[in-house]
């Protein structure tokens, strides 16, 4: 089974996100006492991205920034040291209770103390995107896109950026670009907006061609039975998820990829992680195994990059479930929350279980 893809493009993949800064607690201290912090520029639509880019394919990222801010110069410095094209429209702050760039407030927890994420996101120039700051003609018809990476987190922004996912899936399928859709369900952004979500969410679906979810994704953005949310053991919900994947099957036949992980926590510092990809009619399961966590942030995303990514270098299905796999546990050993691959080979060794030194 494969995914057929436009042979003649500029990128291969493209990401619409809104970014923001990620203020972390050094040596895994919780963001209430920790005294020393990490900023990294994040968005969860990148973190999926910085597979691909680190690994050599060409990506743009669609966006918004604060004109003059330091913060957006210190996200485009980053987007530009992950080989990541960016475009977007420079919005005036206004006055200081104006437009800015979102904060991400998180720790990385340690041991038995789970990690904690406070996401400030008032005024966030990313809920102004806007379909008419891009010529969507120009990048998907004179340039070319491969595939186009969209999130719930995005669609579910604002009303504007619903719009705004809604006519890149559009003119994505005019074109012939094929749309990857992680449906990331956030409870603060549906409340009181569930009719008008799940319109767009299942609009969205229905031009897909790889969807991407957990069981509740799956259940709240579009309405289908799964199974119970978290639990200890994971792995005997696997026939369950099966079942959940084989209803969004029925209900969005244009699709023809189906993933979602897995993730038993032991401890903040070991997990089991696994995950299940149907390609067509065959399925891919990655039973839960042991790995080891420095933070567990952008773990999922690291799998969808790292299944995109062996999708865009045309593998067969079975290496997309694998390379996604040890992609998400790579990027669960960084201290970003997105992977830096240096080479497909440590990738696979990430798979193999060979943690050997390599001089």
């Amino acid at each position: 089974m494969s995914i057929e893809l436009k042979k003649e493009y500029k990128y291969s993949l493209v990401v619409p996100t809104s970014m923001g800064a990620r203020l972390t607690p050094v040596n895994g201290q919780p963001m209430h006492c920790g005294q020393m912090l990490m900023m990294q520029a994040t968005s969860a639509e990148t973190n999926v991205a910085s597979v691909a880019s680190y690994l050599g394919l060409p990506v743009k990222v669609l966006t918004t920034f604060v004109k003059g801010s330091p913060v957006a110069r210190f996200i485009k410095d980053n987007l530009a040291s992950r080989h990541m094209d960016y475009e977007g429209k420079e919005v005036d702050q206004g006055c200081p209770w104006g437009y800015r760039h979102q904060f991400n407030l998180a720790d990385s927890g340690c041991g038995s103390r789970g990690p904690r994420v406070h996401n400030d996101r008032a005024g966030e120039v990313g809920r102004t995107l806007n379909v008419k700051d891009f010529d969507l003609d120009r990048l998907f018809g004179k340039e070319g896109v491969q595939l186009v990476h969209m999130s719930g987190l995005i669609a579910a922004l604002s009303p504007e950026t619903g719009t705004f996912c809604l006519e890149l899936a559009r003119a994505a399928k005019q074109y012939g670009t094929r749309i990857s859709f992680d449906l990331n369900h956030r409870a603060s952004f549906w409340k009181n907006r569930e009719n008008e979500l799940r319109e767009i969410f299942t609009e969205i679906a229905q031009a897909s061609d790889i969807l991407v979810g957990n069981e509740e994704d799956f259940q709240l953005c579009l309405g289908l039975e799964g199974p119970e949310a978290g639990g200890k053991d994971i792995a005997a919900k696997i026939e369950s998820f099966k079942g959940m994947i084989n209803s969004a099957k029925k209900a969005f036949p244009n699709a023809s990829v189906f993933a979602t992980t897995l993730r038993q926590v032991i401890s903040v510092n070991h997990h089991l992680w696994g995950a299940i990809m149907a390609a067509g009619d065959s399925w891919h399961v990655i039973e839960p195994r042991d790995i080891t966590v420095l933070d567990r942030i952008g773990g999922g995303d690291g799998f969808v990059g790292g299944m995109l990514y062996a999708i865009l270098k045309g593998w067969a299905p079975e290496k997309w479930a694998q390379f996604g796999w040890a992609t998400g546990a790579l990027a669960t050993t960084m201290l970003t929350d997105y992977g830096q691959p240096a080479d497909e080979e440590q990738v696979w060794s990430i798979w193999e279980g060979n943690a050997r030194v390599k001089r």
